[in-house]
């Protein structure tokens, strides 16, 4: 039991060590004086008439860089049209873009996105959820460090909005896992398509590589552009990076704990939840994360304390891990005691999906669409 409890304690301090030196080295971008290339922020959106308002109204708020901002309607049933069109009528930079029908083997936000872009006229584009809300400087500052370092796409996490246990439960293995599990300083060393990452809620990409690219019509099936696009890059020979975006926008992804497993399996088959690479995620999340607590108690109980000491400081590793991602994203500190609970749901959501991807590919409804659970 000793020996397991030291393989706890590697794999705890594997992801406390990447994720010290990722945060030195991930620092919020900051304007560049004298920007004049036009940036158009795109966002796609069906049945937003809670949000986009909002949403919009930030965008527009952006200074230090020319923008226009671009909302596609993706056949919406509420008024999210209306509501737009309406803030379009007041600020000639606003323009609503009616997204085509759905195509064969296109996702829904690939083929909003493929709209808008088609419509942009920026040098940059800068694409948005419809659930982020963007800081004044966020496009000036993105768009100033796609310049200085010379990558096509650009992006990062926005602070992440937890107001509910199921949201504190899930979301934080965001951040988690791109702080603690990508090296950062070789992603942006090396061009090896395996290193690219992305947020899908807010990306900037350069119009000419991305027209060049396909751009989302090339990872037209993905349900993840987060991870697709990026990749798609890299492989035509340009360069990404990634930012911290804490400072740059705010988003809420979900407000309950059903939209949230929702939303994290529906994608969860470009991410971990492959035959593969899930039971190597096991080992090294439950193994980290998740293990160490339960040996703790074990120990305890049958009196063993070079264990206990050990599984112990397996778990403080591990937690004191988190609480520096927490305090580095601004997350809530509430998170930090749940994170033994958030990482055994990450997991239990992407075995989930899995299993489901095994029996037939079940459906997974998103936006009032139905996609099939797997690769495609």
């Amino acid at each position: 039991m000793l020996s397991l409890a030291l393989l706890c304690l590697v794999l705890a301090l594997l992801p406390a060590v990447l994720a010290a030196v990722n945060i030195r080295c991930l620092a919020a971008p900051e304007p560049m004086p004298g920007a004049t290339g036009l940036v158009s922020i795109l966002i796609p959106a069906r049945n937003e008439a809670a949000i986009i308002a909002g949403t919009v109204r930030a965008a527009l708020a952006s200074e230090g860089v020319p923008i226009e901002v671009l909302v596609g309607d993706d056949h919406s049933t509420d008024a999210t049209d209306a509501i737009v069109s309406e803030i379009a009528a007041h600020d000639t930079r606003v323009r609503l873009v009616a997204v085509p029908a759905l195509p064969a083997g296109w996702t829904g936000k690939n083929n909003g996105c493929a709209a808008l872009a088609a419509a942009a006229r920026g040098e940059r584009l800068l694409f948005i959820d419809a659930d982020v809300t963007l800081h004044p400087h966020a496009a000036a500052a993105l768009s100033a460090h796609a310049e200085r370092s010379g990558a096509a796409l650009v992006s990062g996490v926005p602070r992440q909005v937890m107001r509910s246990l199921g949201e504190t439960l899930t979301v934080p293995a965001i951040n988690f896992l791109l702080l603690g599990f990508l090296p950062i300083p070789l992603m942006r060393q090396r061009p090896d398509v395996s290193l690219a990452a992305a947020c899908g809620q807010l990306v900037m990409v350069s119009a000419e590589a991305y027209r060049q690219t396909g751009g989302h019509g090339a990872v037209r099936a993905s349900l993840h552009d987060g991870v697709s696009l990026p990749r798609m890059l890299r492989a035509a020979g340009f360069r990404t990076d990634l930012v911290a975006g804490t400072t740059l926008a705010d988003c809420r992804m979900y407000s309950r704990f059903g939209q949230a497993w929702a939303g994290f399996s529906k994608n969860a088959h470009e991410g971990m939840a492959t035959p593969r690479a899930l039971p190597i995620w096991t080992i090294l999340l439950f193994g980290g994360h998740v293990l160490p607590w339960f040996l703790l108690a074990v120990a305890l109980v049958a009196g063993l304390p070079a264990v206990a000491l050990t599984a112990l400081a397996a778990g403080l590793v591990s937690l004191g891990t988190r609480a520096a991602i927490t305090r580095a994203c601004a997350e809530p500190l509430a998170t930090i005691p749940l994170h033994p609970f958030t990482i055994a749901m990450a997991l239990a959501i992407q075995w989930t999906a899995l299993s489901r991807a095994a029996r037939g590919k079940a459906p997974t409804a998103w936006k009032g669409r139905s996609y099939p659970v797997g690769p495609r």
